[in-house]
């Protein structure tokens, strides 16, 4: 009997030994992984800024002021005006149209409660 629990102790020791190995790896894979995720993150917030910065420079005022004048003729754009704003109370909402009524319930009492 005691040999028995020997051999079945080895077996479960043996087993966990394989099965921390078995994790090791598979940590190891994942944390490898999870470097090469961070550094593409970082390559991609690198070009984004990059892009922020080649956006800010094509969208100069004054380079876009000289491109509408180069294209006036085709485009006609003009500066824009405060006249060209207008106000709240000037937006017309569409009418609140409400659905009729088909079954109507009376919500008045009826009965005098007694007193």
């Amino acid at each position: 009997m005691r040999s028995l629990f020997f051999v079945l102790t080895a077996m479960a020791v043996m087993g966990l030994a394989f099965w921390a190995y078995r994790e090791n790896y598979r940590t190891q894979g994942e944390l490898a992984e999870v470097r090469e995720l961070r550094g593409e993150i970082a390559q991609l917030r690198e070009s984004l800024g990059m892009l922020n910065a080649e956006w800010a420079y094509l969208n100069r005022p004054d380079r876009l002021r000289e491109l509408a004048d180069m294209n006036f003729e085709r485009l006609g754009l003009l500066p824009l005006q405060p006249t060209q704003f207008g106000g709240v109370a000037q937006i017309d909402y569409p009418a609140l149209v409400l659905a009729p009524i088909t079954d109507p319930v009376d919500t008045v009492a009826t009965e005098v409660p007694a007193q």
